[in-house]
């Protein structure tokens, strides 16, 4: 019984690529996680290669921090890869990958937990969409897939701030938007630090049964009575590359009608899950090569759920899963359908840890990571001025100057091409910092009792008789409480901001309805820093609000009369 893989179009457009990229350094393998193949079957695809496949690893590249220019270079040689009239050799097909099955299957319930709904699978089902007005501006349908859209638009805006300085950003080409897109996901993918790339790939398949039989598919995350993983099917099945000559009959272009009707058809969620495969790579070269010859796996319907899977099946189920520690909840709120923290958190820094705030904190007994690391992208959000949650100096501080922007239901990007936003920490700063870390609900003061482990983490004298003097000279009312202002002015009274007094901020907010006449676009306020804090919440102005979560005393001047939305 005969089974075709059928070559996606790209944008309704005719692709003569290979289904399955492969570099001359790296090897791709594509493991079909969703049928039993006999243990005596071999298939093989034709890759893109000058050199013949090899069975090992290849030249896997070092999971190191993702920077915009190795992403850069990686597309480069991808794109140089695809347009080579290099020999297509044959690249042999593994058997079937029982891991790949398990962590899908896995993947599934941390994400949408034992049920998924519907109508919030619906209102994730969308693909990579660019803003007709604004051309590296990526547009949500619907409220939810915020949680990947968002992240994913945050490194694409600091590949162009960083890569492409003083570029007009609505000249933007199409093709280099689509360019920009494709390092964005590579950057977020390289944040997993994983061995190997594993990219899901939705099948779609014809309609009709094969000349052997019917076409039908087992998957990895479907229900009991699939076939065991590495277990033989009952006959022997073959893979088959659907040929690339034009339809030579009526026939042959009545089936590809047909291909088309499936390719835009929209699939039950067992349906989805049924058709989804595993592709390995090696390194990151091959998978931006794989995504530029198969872009409408990106385009499509589809597009955000492959992607945000891919992700979590890089990074491995066991490894999520251990970040996450509390699984009983899904990460994708099965009513109103938004994404979780630890997703959110994923995609920006490649670790799924539930909170935002710094390293470890000890919460009744209980140790709860956070951030262990200066991201490249930062994240503020309201829920912090209304004291759910306190964001670390990691966050708020990332290396590039792009935050996501969350409200009570949304996320929204905010950047700037001031870098100075982002410079390194001052001494003050560091100190500002290290004394809030002991300072967990943002009171602006700490318990006399702590101040030697202040000092120490700061690297000033801690001596037990220094600390003493200390105490009495910043607490002299014996109080037993020491004051954030009276600490600062004590060893840092020359605090000088490395932050400019004026910059300028743009904002993304990738919902139509929240846009001037429903077109997604950037907008652009002047910012300038005040003298004293502000540090009040402004019901009527969030936007001004969970600003000022970062800067206390930032007011901002929006250049359109359209005020921006958190929502």
């Amino acid at each position: 019984m005969n089974e075709e893989i059928v070559r996606e179009q790209r944008g309704g457009e005719d692709s003569s690529s290979s289904v399955i990229p492969k570099s001359p350094t790296a090897s791709a393998s594509m493991t079909l996680a969703s049928a039993a193949l006999e243990s005596h079957t071999t298939t093989t695809i034709t890759t893109a290669s000058s050199n013949p496949p090899t069975s090992g690893a290849g030249a896997s590249v070092s999971p190191s921090s993702p920077s915009a220019s190795a992403s850069a270079s990686a597309l480069a040689t991808a794109s140089a890869s695809a347009s080579s009239g290099q020999e297509r050799q044959p690249l042999q097909l593994p058997l079937l990958n029982a891991t790949d099955m398990r962590e899908l299957r896995e993947i599934k319930q941390l994400l949408w937990g034992d049920n998924v709904r519907e109508d919030v699978f619906k209102r994730w089902s969308q693909g990579f969409e660019f803003s007709k007005v604004e051309p590296s501006a990526l547009v949500q349908k619907q409220g939810g897939p915020c949680a990947v859209i968002a992240p994913v638009q945050a490194y694409l805006l600091k590949i162009i701030i960083m890569d492409l300085p003083g570029v007009k950003l609505s000249e933007i080409p199409l093709d280099k938007s689509q360019n920009l897109l494709i390092q964005a996901l590579c950057n977020i993918l390289k944040n997993c630090r994983a061995p190997r790339y594993r990219i899901v790939h939705l099948l779609r398949r014809r309609g009709n049964a094969t000349e052997a039989g019917s076409t039908k598919e087992r998957s990895p995350v479907g229900e009991a009575g699939s076939a065991p993983a590495g277990q033989a099917a009952g006959s022997s099945e073959e893979v088959e590359v659907a040929a690339e000559a034009t339809p030579a009959s009526v026939n042959d272009l009545s089936q590809d009608l047909q291909l088309d009707q499936d390719m835009h058809r929209e699939l039950s969620p067992d349906e989805f899950h049924e058709r989804l495969h595993t592709l390995h790579f090696d390194d990151i070269a091959a998978v931006a090569r794989y995504y530029m010859e198969n872009y409408g796996q990106l385009a499509h319907t589809y597009g955000v759920l492959l992607f945000m899977y891919s992700v979590f099946l890089t990074k491995g189920s066991e490894l999520v899963a251990a970040d996450i520690s509390d699984t009983s909840e899904p990460l994708i709120h099965s009513t109103y359908g938004y994404g979780g923290q630890s997703l959110i958190n994923l995609m920006l820094t490649g670790r799924a840890v539930a909170h935002v705030w710094d390293n470890e904190q000890d919460v009744g007994g209980l140790k709860l990571r956070g951030i262990c690391e200066q991201s490249d992208i930062g994240f503020i959000t309201l829920m912090e001025q209304m004291r759910y949650c306190t964001v670390g100096s990691f966050f708020k501080n990332p290396r590039y100057p792009v935050w996501v922007m969350g409200s009570d239901t949304h996320l929204t990007v905010l950047f700037s091409n001031e870098k100075r936003l982002v410079s390194p920490e001052t001494p003050s700063e560091t100190g500002r910092r290290i004394f809030k870390s002991y300072d967990p609900e943002g009171n602006n003061f700490i318990s006399t009792t702590m101040l030697r482990e202040v000092l120490a983490a700061l690297n000033l004298v801690s001596e037990p008789a220094y600390v003493a003097l200390m105490q009495k000279r910043l607490d002299p009312e014996n109080l037993g409480i020491i004051l954030l202002n009276a600490f600062m002015d004590e060893f840092f009274p020359l605090e000088r901001r490395s932050t400019p007094d004026t910059f300028e901020l743009m904002h993304y907010n990738g919902i139509p309805g929240s846009n001037e006449n429903n077109k997604v676009r950037y907008y652009c306020g002047s910012a300038i820093l005040l003298e004293g804090d502000l540090k009040s919440i402004c019901t009527s102005n969030p936007m001004v609000t969970c600003l000022q979560t970062k800067w206390p005393n930032i007011e901002i001047n929006w250049h359109d009369a359209h005020m921006p939305s958190l929502n």
